[in-house]
């Protein structure tokens, strides 16, 4: 059968992939004989692939499938994901992840590929809108907090990883591994991961454990990097040997495993939870350089302190107090406490020196 190499915006969902498609990766990321559907495409732009191989079948020519029928339903389909809000695809997202970690919990394997659909088309929205970060704790809920938190921790490794400089090979895969880090969870039986009460030592050891079965679940995954699969193993060690499973030190864990730990704190501290109520993005950050200094790579750190601290004079800002001002000057030593102007009574007010204050939230335009 011939094949015929179209633009992706010319993609047609149903057409059917002609030969194994790569995007500097050592494995497809997508197969030959595979169906086209929406998240096909939006895969296929996440790692801007922009020629794509399909078959024509006899009656077809190279020019016939550029006919207005075709540019009308690439034109609907364009419209629709920007229709919907963010948050709408985000708690799809979610829902759809929910599934998918169900059939691990029955025994089935990770399919990266559905991973990816899941993850990749928020990636491109939160690096280019990082006011998103501000928004992942208020999504998340706590009866389905897991599931939350999974997808958050990949998109915030991929906001971290993206300021540290890394190219796009490495964003994405990186949110994929942030999304993965916590799938060994599914092993642990649910009445001990939703317990509200104090666990009991077994149940604690057990909990302490899921790394290792997260890297059970990946070690055999061809399409993820060995960087990646190393990551998920130690994202809760610590620099400072405070960590688990093997409670190693400075120089034995790898950064990809920081940027994952420094995700999953900081969305687990910013986030409700049932035995614990959610704190201040800026007071986390605080923790960060304070209390936790020494667990965590400062350049890490550093690189989460530019994409939430960093605040454009005059961003909207909601106090501890909940009095509402506008930030004046961005103190560079203490980022997390600028100059800051009260709405209701133009006061000003430097947070560095009012340490019983803090910004407790960024108030959309």
């Amino acid at each position: 059968m011939e094949t015929a190499y179209i633009n992706l915006n010319d993609l047609r969902i149903g057409r059917i992939v002609a030969e194994d498609i790569f995007a500097n990766t050592k494995y497809p990321i997508i197969h030959k004989n595979t169906l086209i559907t929406p998240n096909h495409l939006n895969v296929l732009k996440a790692f801007h692939v922009l020629k794509v191989p399909i078959e024509l079948d006899g009656n077809e020519k190279h020019q016939d499938f550029m006919n207005d029928d075709i540019e009308q339903e690439m034109e609907e389909l364009e419209i629709r994901p920007s229709a919907a809000t963010f948050e709408k695809r985000y708690n799809d997202a979610v829902e759809e992840f929910e599934k998918v970690f169900f059939s691990w919990e029955s025994g089935a394997k990770i399919e990266i590929t559905k991973i990816r659909e899941i993850i990749l088309p928020l990636v491109d929205e939160i690096l280019n809108d990082r006011a998103i970060l501000f928004k992942l704790n208020n999504y998340s809920i706590p009866k389905n907090y897991l599931y939350h938190h999974c997808i958050a921790t990949g998109l915030i490794s991929a906001s971290i990883a993206n300021k540290l400089g890394y190219e796009r090979g490495f964003v994405l895969q990186i949110a994929i591994a942030g999304v993965l880090a916590d799938c060994g969870m599914a092993k642990v039986p649910q009445s001990i991961r939703e317990k509200q009460g104090t666990l009991t030592e077994h149940e604690f050891l057990l909990i302490r454990k899921h790394p290792l079965f997260s890297f059970k679940m990946i070690a055999n995954l061809p399409a993820m990097k060995d960087e990646m699969k190393l990551a998920i193993y130690q994202h809760h060690e610590r620099l400072d040997g405070s960590g688990y499973v093997e409670g190693i030190k400075l120089g034995k864990i790898s950064t990809f495993a920081q940027i994952i730990a420094v995700a999953d704190t900081f969305h687990a501290m910013t986030s409700e939870r049932f035995y614990r109520s959610k704190e201040s993005p800026f007071k986390v950050i605080e923790m960060f350089k304070g209390t936790e200094f020494g667990k965590f790579d400062i350049k890490v750190v550093e690189a989460l302190v530019q994409l939430i601290a960093t605040l454009p004079i005059g961003t909207l800002i909601e106090l501890s107090n909940l009095e509402h001002a506008k930030i004046m000057y961005i103190n560079s030593f203490s980022p997390t406490r600028p100059l800051v102007k009260l709405l209701n009574t133009g006061e000003i007010i430097d947070l560095s020196k009012q340490r019983s204050l803090y910004i407790s939230k960024v108030i959309p335009d």
